[in-house]
């Protein structure tokens, strides 16, 4: 499967930039694995131009499950010439995809009572992306939305191998104290000043155990800008959008050395 597409013009600076050269048509598949008896498909994208291993995004998904939209969105890391990953948690390889957001919220209540399964079936799609023979498996750097935001700190606190580990108007909810104390590389924490559900204050929570723990990273704030602005409402949040995804390319870029 090949795919070419478009940037938004508010974004084209940020690619421009950050990726260099013109990039080839991108490529993508869907790759199968397992966790127990659970069959998953994750999405991974990557551009047939660069050679050699590459730096990875290892991308979790939102509530929403394994839709188009997350798939456009591993499309945005890959196209900076990084092997982009996105891990199935729900069971897309099964077909669980909510279709509706009682279906989502029931989805997300299984991984957040369960934290172990949580830890396990995200390991499961980081070891398959490790074992790629296209993955420098010393540079790879976890980027979740939402509920992806709960799995990156979760994943994080197993110290997990990561560079970097980026949560982009994430769902932080009861993690347990100390969690930092065992996590590796640096958290990008970008977040909307208006998000209801998920509030600076809950935030706060997840910078201080970092603190604590002297584990280094950026955190930015979006004034005008509430829950999931990766799909932008607004132009506070297009604006947050088109910053969110700069930030983490000079990050990704300046820590994998590229």
């Amino acid at each position: 499967m090949t795919i070419l597409r478009m940037l938004p013009p508010f974004l084209a600076a940020t690619f421009a930039l950050a990726a260099g050269p013109a990039l080839a048509e991108l490529k993508s598949q869907w790759v199968e694995y397992s966790h127990g008896n659970t069959k998953l498909k994750a999405y991974m994208v990557y551009d047939d131009k660069v050679t050699g291993r590459r730096p990875a995004v290892f991308m979790i998904h939102a509530r929403e499950g394994m839709t188009p939209k997350t798939q456009q969105l591993a499309e945005t890391w890959a196209k900076l010439g990084y092997v982009s990953f996105a891990a199935d948690i729900f069971g897309y390889g099964e077909g669980v995809l909510p279709k509706d957001v009682p279906e989502m919220q029931a989805q997300i209540a299984i991984y957040i009572k369960d934290r172990a399964l949580a830890h396990a079936r995200t390991q499961a799609g980081f070891d398959v992306l490790a074992k790629n023979p296209m993955v420098d498996p010393s540079k790879i750097a976890l980027i979740g939305y939402c509920f992806g935001g709960f799995i990156g700190v979760e994943f994080g606190a197993t110290g997990a191998p990561l560079v970097a580990n980026v949560a982009i108007h994430g769902s932080f909810r009861d993690h347990a104290p100390g969690w930092a104390k065992n996590a590796k590389g640096m958290f990008l924490i970008l977040h909307g000043a208006e998000d209801v559900g998920y509030p600076l204050p809950v935030v706060d929570k997840v910078i201080q155990e970092l603190r604590e723990a002297k584990v280094p990273f950026q955190y930015e704030v979006y004034s005008g800008t509430g829950h999931g602005f990766s799909s932008p409402k607004n132009k506070a949040e297009e604006r947050a959008n088109a910053q969110s995804i700069a930030s983490t390319a000079r990050t990704l870029k300046e820590l994998f050395g590229n």
